[in-house]
């Protein structure tokens, strides 16, 4: 592995990359002491979460995969130089398993607590899916000449998408309810902590080794970090300007009052 030419900037990498796991990691407990005050997950969207489980899934199957396989590390040295540094840090493994188990524990209080008729859509199944019908099959065709670091490039473009799509049908919701009740601000705000300081880490270490690969190497963290800023901004602007007043709504008028429609599309997700 590469070494580092100046240790400001190695220090830097390195705190700046535990800020982001920490808030990162931190950020999903809001949500989850929440639903269990409230003994309701009534306003908090169901399609978000089995997204956002499938996306942690293949983004710790990248990370896992990357940090402790050699042969891995050797096809990515292969393809981007032998001086480049993995783009995969201790901190981002940890991250990933702290949010494979809690994201998988927000989904068990989803089906223990209060949900009035709120379900996961068909269209989120059928995305579930088509994610992992796809890494199957891909898994198939790298197992035959080793070319997991391809293999790995599909869980980059699974856990980008899950990050992309995941977001909007909550944003949708929001928008339909005109309130953001049963949604936790405080994971948002946690989580636009950590996509800042995971994108500067990422310009420490191309700052110090004079080189962007970093960034284009690993264009699923980048990407990661740029749509989790744009969406937790979209969420920011709803909570603070433009549902407000609804932030204290009772707990019985949290629902949609066309929730009961069992055929909503993705973005309406009842």
């Amino acid at each position: 592995m590469a070494s580092w030419n100046s240790v400001p900037l190695h220090v830097s990498y390195e705190v700046l990359g535990w800020f982001a796991f920490v808030c990162w990691s931190i950020s999903f407990y809001p949500q989850v002491i929440l639903n269990f005050k409230r003994k309701s997950v009534v306003g908090l969207n169901f399609d978000f979460v089995v997204l956002n489980l499938t996306k942690h899934t293949a983004y710790l199957i990248y990370n896992a995969s990357l940090y402790f396989s050699s042969d891995i590390q050797k096809q990515y040295k292969d393809k981007y130089g032998q001086k480049e540094m993995i783009p995969v840090a201790a901190n981002d493994v940890a991250f990933s398993i702290h949010a494979v188990l809690l994201t998988a524990i927000s989904l068990f209080q989803i089906a223990i607590y209060e949900r009035g008729s709120q379900k996961i859509s068909k269209i989120a199944y059928g995305i579930l899916l088509a994610a992992w019908l796809t890494a199957a099959v891909c898994f198939f065709v790298a197992l035959h000449n080793h070319h997991w670091l391809w293999l790995l490039s599909v869980f980059t473009g699974i856990q980008v998408s899950m990050t992309i799509i995941k977001y909007i049908p909550q944003a949708v919701m929001n928008f339909l309810r005109k309130s953001t009740d049963g949604w936790s601000i405080g994971n948002i705000l946690l989580d636009f902590s950590g996509g800042i300081g995971n994108y500067l880490q990422m310009a420490m270490q191309s700052i110090d080794q004079d080189s962007w690969v970093n960034f284009y190497g690993n264009i699923g963290k980048l990407l990661l970090s740029l749509v989790s800023i744009f969406f937790d901004i979209l969420f920011m602007c709803q909570h603070y300007l433009l549902y407000p007043a609804k932030k204290s709504k009772p707990e019985a008028s949290a629902e949609p009052d066309n929730a009961k429609s069992s055929d909503r599309p993705l973005s309406e997700n009842v």
